[in-house]
């Protein structure tokens, strides 16, 4: 696996959202992102700690230049970031405070 310092990671803001129980994994999510120069769409699986409805609008952090991946007839362009929560499943990680979109961390 590449080091995650050669990947390009931006902030997004998620733009729609809806459960994706199409797929074999628990608790995925169709996320569409705006990244202010373009739009992107990412699966993820978010379902364990975030409801689909409350999603659109936040902010999260996404890795951008990754292949095109088809999940259940769904091109996922983009990694959305989280890490494990105290029960193992991924929560998202966003700003703290609103940033600007398309925005790289550094």
């Amino acid at each position: 696996m590449p080091d995650v310092f050669e990947r390009t990671i931006e902030v997004a803001r998620i733009d729609r959202a809806e459960p994706f129980p199409e797929t074999r994994k628990p608790e995925m999510v169709k996320l569409w992102l705006d990244l202010g120069d373009r739009e992107l769409q990412s699966a993820a699986q978010l379902g364990y700690h975030h409801d689909a409805a409350d999603l659109p609008g936040r902010q999260v952090l996404c890795v951008t230049d990754l292949d095109l991946v088809n999940i259940a007839g769904f091109e996922s362009e983009a990694l959305t970031v989280g890490v494990p929560g105290e029960d193992g499943t991924p929560v998202l990680v966003t700003p703290d405070e609103e940033v600007p979109t398309g925005g790289e961390l550094y």
